[in-house]
């Protein structure tokens, strides 16, 4: 991890959390009296924190598509309702596929 300075981590967590963008980080880091360098540094690591929350929670999408479709597949294998059959191969499959390209869009985005 580079050096950020006399910034810290929370103050990272809290542009992230206000939802700014990387122009206002940049206006605010400047009116600090921050070298350009030292700006760079710290956008980059903004930039690495905010990326990594979205691949944490395309993993979990991920994840949870897997195993829905692991329960989908068991379910229509084995049948224990013969009424609901359809549901679990088409309309649980389905969900669970969705979900997967929902956490690979996080994931590679």
């Amino acid at each position: 991890m580079p050096d950020t300075g006399s910034l810290s981590t929370n103050a990272l967590r809290q542009w992230i959390a206000d939802k700014l963008d990387v122009q206002k980080i940049r206006e605010n880091l400047q009116a600090l009296g921050l070298d350009e360098d030292s700006v760079d540094a710290h956008v980059r690591e903004f930039k690495k924190m905010k990326y990594a929350k979205k691949q944490f929670r395309g993993f979990i999408c991920l994840a949870t598509g897997a195993f829905l479709g692991f329960v989908s597949c068991v379910l229509a294998l084995t049948n224990p309702l013969p009424d609901m059959y359809n549901w679990f191969l088409y309309g649980l499959t389905s969900v669970a596929i969705i979900i997967i390209c929902t956490g690979l869009y996080f994931v590679f985005e």
